[in-house]
């Protein structure tokens, strides 16, 4: 006899209101997630709920509206599976997965043609990373010979990347300028654009700054304080770390990109330009050398009494004006 207060069981009572949503609403949802997600796993997530988010999540439309946090897949985490994932939003014609998928690659799979082409695709697009990216290894010559080196190529991408306000471009377009590097010497112009990229990324930087910050407190910290140096961006946080980590050994005689924002390798021996002053630390531009010579090397590069010896003896004007050049930079 059942009691007259007794609840009925709703253990077998399951209630799935995704089931009802109308897949043009899911669409949208997911198309938000997909571009705000803060990490790949933000996103993952959500996808292994069920099995429509996983169907629908995984579909073109929404693999397209990926953002860089979502692709920004790890160097600790990559994985086949994480390697497909980045394949599906190529496919879904994502320019940001083809820049991504490109750099890691060209430099950390060992595939260059496979990840110049994909690059390549992002480029055509107008996409800023991928056409400054092309400029690097056109100048370097990355994953050919030395007489692969198309200065002019190079000069045309990154300017083009530069129009579009890539500040890394643009200090690397100022820099070749000044130099007479692969373009006609214009020093003013390069001041110019030097000028424009600091200027672009102080107001990065401040913006980054003020937005953890409230109040006195952020004039105080301001004014006594230096401004943060700029995140590492994630395709060169990859590579960073996957080659710090010792997962991949580099072949012997190649070096890293000494800037520690940067994540490139050589391709071949001797690839990158070489300090001439210390001769310890190694580029692939001469963006990356400005940057490292404001942040750090500066303080490193040669002992007071080496250039004691060197002004007594009256050599190392090459290297005085190399010095001079990096703290233009």
């Amino acid at each position: 006899m059942t009691h007259l207060n007794k609840k009925p069981r709703l253990d077998n009572i399951t209630v799935n209101h995704i089931d009802d949503l109308p897949d043009d609403l899911v669409f949208s949802i997911l198309r938000k997630l997909s571009s705000s997600a803060s990490s790949p796993a933000d996103f993952l997530n959500v996808l292994i709920t069920c099995k429509r988010l996983n169907r629908l999540g995984l579909h073109p439309l929404v693999l397209s509206r990926a953002g860089t946090q979502t692709l920004a897949v790890t160097a600790e985490k990559w994985s086949d599976s994480a390697h497909r994932f980045l394949k599906l939003c190529v496919n879904a014609g994502n320019i940001d997965a083809c820049y991504a998928l490109g750099m890691i690659r060209f430099y950390c799979l060992q595939n260059p043609v496979s990840g110049a082409s994909l690059m390549a695709r992002a480029a055509i697009k107008s996409h800023a990373p991928a056409l400054y990216s092309l400029s690097v290894i056109q100048f370097n010559g990355s994953g050919g010979n030395k007489s692969d080196k198309n200065l002019r190529a190079g000069v045309a991408l990154c300017a083009r990347s530069a129009y579009l306000g890539y500040v890394d471009a643009l200090r690397e377009l100022g820099h070749c300028l000044q130099d007479g590097y692969g373009v006609p010497r214009d020093v003013a112009e390069g001041r110019r654009l030097l000028i424009q990229a600091n200027a672009r990324e102080l107001a990065g930087s401040l913006r980054s700054y003020l937005s953890l910050k409230s109040g006195d407190e952020t004039l105080t910290e301001l004014n006594g304080g230096g401004l943060p140096v700029p995140e590492i961006r994630p395709v060169n946080r990859f590579l960073k770390d996957w080659f710090d980590s010792g997962r991949v050994v580099l072949a012997e005689g190649l070096r890293m990109c000494s800037h520690g924002g940067c994540g490139r390798p050589e391709t071949r021996s001797h690839e990158f330009r070489r300090c001439s002053v210390c001769g310890k630390v190694n580029y692939c531009s001469r963006g990356c050398q400005a940057l490292d010579w404001r942040v750090k090397h500066k303080m490193e590069c040669v002992p007071l009494d080496l250039w004691v010896a060197a002004a007594a003896i009256g050599v190392g004007d090459v290297d005085a004006v190399e010095v001079e050049n990096h703290a233009a930079g």
